[in-house]
C-alpha cells in the first residue's frame, strides 16, 4: 500500500513498485481511519510505503512500514523480519 500525501515521493514510490513486479493500493492520509483499514484488510498489504510524518495516522494493521524519508527499521517492522 501507498500511504503518501501527493508530492514527488508517491509516483516515485509507485513506479518503484510497479518496477518491482508488485502492485499497490493508493490510500491518502486525508482518508478516515476507518476507509484506510477497510482497504488494507481487503487488500492484504504485506508492506506500506509511508514517510514518517504520516505514519501515525495510519490505523493498526499487520502489514509492515517501509520509510521514504529514513533509514529502514530495525526489529520486527523492518521488511522480511520474521514476525514471530
Amino acid at each position: 500500500a501507498l500511504h503518501l500525501p501527493r508530492g514527488l515521493d508517491l509516483p516515485l514510490a509507485a513506479l518503484a513498485v510497479q518496477a518491482a513486479g508488485a502492485a499497490y493500493v493508493p490510500l491518502d492520509p486525508a482518508y478516515p481511519a476507518e476507509r484506510t483499514a477497510l482497504a488494507l484488510a481487503d487488500s492484504g498489504a504485506a508492506v506500506v510505503v509511508t514517510d514518517r510524518a504520516h505514519a501515525d495516522r495510519l490505523p493498526p494493521h499487520a502489514a509492515r512500514l517501509l520509510f521514504v524519508d529514513g533509514p529502514l527499521p530495525e526489529g520486527p517492522e523492518a521488511p522480511g523480519a520474521d514476525p514471530s
